[in-house]
């Protein structure tokens, strides 16, 4: 069975929205994108290849697919392996309203992602990875899809956005994997699910 496996970009108060560019997502009034480019060096590159050598196929959203698509099929130089992965894997979009693409490998799906997602994962390959696409992300969570969590934490507070795991998100636990640093100040948390939170009260030890 293949894993699903998420990277995102997430300040410190947890807000995801619109990272790569100062027009990028202003939705409900956001007005700070553009909060991780500033951190972009070799390392972060180096992360991006190596991760996306290991995808069988990726899954996004309709908005990650529009700022996708802007760019990637121009991106062409062979030698970048981040280009060569996001042009010749299978792409998988959700939406409703994407009529059909252009961009090789792209495939709409339109229908219950639920279900789309437990029977993608049911066939053998390599990762299934989602980038970005906040909105899917949060249904993958609610449905406990998601194999394994790569967060690229960024020393930076917005103080509004859309946050990963929103007030009301129901409550996890998480298994740590590996920690990863970037020379710009970036930490990269590899997590996989534990089930839920386990609770107790420090108590004073006395000899």
């Amino acid at each position: 069975m293949a894993e699903l496996i998420v990277t995102t970009f997430l300040s410190l108060d947890g807000v995801y929205q619109g990272p790569g560019g100062v027009e990028e997502d202003p939705s409900g009034g956001f007005d700070q994108g553009g909060w991780v480019t500033p951190f972009y060096e070799d390392d972060m590159a180096a992360y991006a290849a190596e991760w996306l050598g290991q995808a069988g196929s990726l899954l996004i959203g309709r908005r990650t697919y529009d700022i996708f698509v802007q760019y990637w099929p121009k991106a062409t130089d062979q030698d970048d392996p981040v280009a060569v992965a996001m042009n010749t894997l299978p792409k998988y979009v959700v939406s409703r309203t994407l009529p059909g693409s252009d961009w090789s490998g792209v495939s709409v799906v339109d229908g219950d992602v639920v279900e789309f997602v437990r029977e993608l994962k049911a066939r053998p390959g390599g990762e299934i990875q989602v980038h970005g696409s906040g909105d899917l992300l949060q249904t993958l969570i609610a449905h406990d899809l998601v194999d394994e969590y790569r967060l690229w934490l960024y020393p930076v507070v917005l103080g509004q956005g859309r946050k990963l795991f929103p007030e009301g998100v129901a409550p996890k636990s998480f298994e740590h994997v590996e920690t990863r640093r970037t020379s710009s100040g970036a930490n990269v948390l590899v997590l996989r699910p534990a089930g839920k939170p386990r609770h107790d009260t420090f108590r004073l030890v006395t000899e």
